[in-house]
């Protein structure tokens, strides 16, 4: 999978401008994909070169004019290729976990400040999908509530591991004080 699928995907609706296409990917994709806002542009422009989208300049009166992408036929078979190809396996970047990893080679207050920080972090991310989930599920495809529970389900069970992870850690902090 790469951003090229997922704009794709996204095509297979309706039509769309940059700017939505941008706010999807910093939205609710950004729960299960990660693609940063200069990609989404150039590979727009790439997509039509290749004659997987076309763009039709829309005039807009008291606002810029916006270009509105919509999938060819081409885009749709690149797509359906896509969605009948092998699963990819999850892939899992994580600075958090690599220096967790590591904390062995620094001190457990620093360890405790991570996995602190992490807590935070995992808790809006849930918060945020949780909300988005219950003002939109009415309208959502069975499939789409499958991925969204999925999602809540990981951040739920990351939230527990750390919460017991942070137990352990801050028992031995006050051990080592002894």
């Amino acid at each position: 999978m790469n951003s090229q699928d997922v704009i794709l995907g996204v095509l297979m609706k309706r039509s769309l401008s940059g700017y939505d296409v941008k706010q999807l990917f910093e939205d609710i994709f950004s729960y299960f994909y990660s693609s940063s806002y200069g990609t989404i542009y150039p590979m727009l422009h790439r997509m039509e070169k290749e004659g997987l989208i076309t763009k039709e300049n829309v005039v807009q009166e008291g606002k810029p004019n916006k270009n509105m992408f919509t999938i060819t036929e081409l885009g749709k078979q690149q797509f359906h290729s896509y969605l009948h190809s092998p699963i990819e396996s999850d892939s899992i970047k994580s600075d958090f976990l690599m220096r967790l990893y590591f904390g062995q080679f620094v001190g457990n207050d620093l360890v405790i400040a991570w996995l602190k920080q992490a807590q935070a972090y995992t808790q809006k991310q849930l918060d945020e999908l949780s909300e988005k989930y219950d003002v939109y599920r009415d309208k959502m495809h069975p499939a789409h509530i499958i991925c969204i529970e999925i999602g809540i389900k990981e951040y739920r069970a990351k939230l527990e591991t750390i919460h017991e992870g942070l137990a352990r850690m801050e028992q031995l902090e006050r051990e080592e004080r002894v």
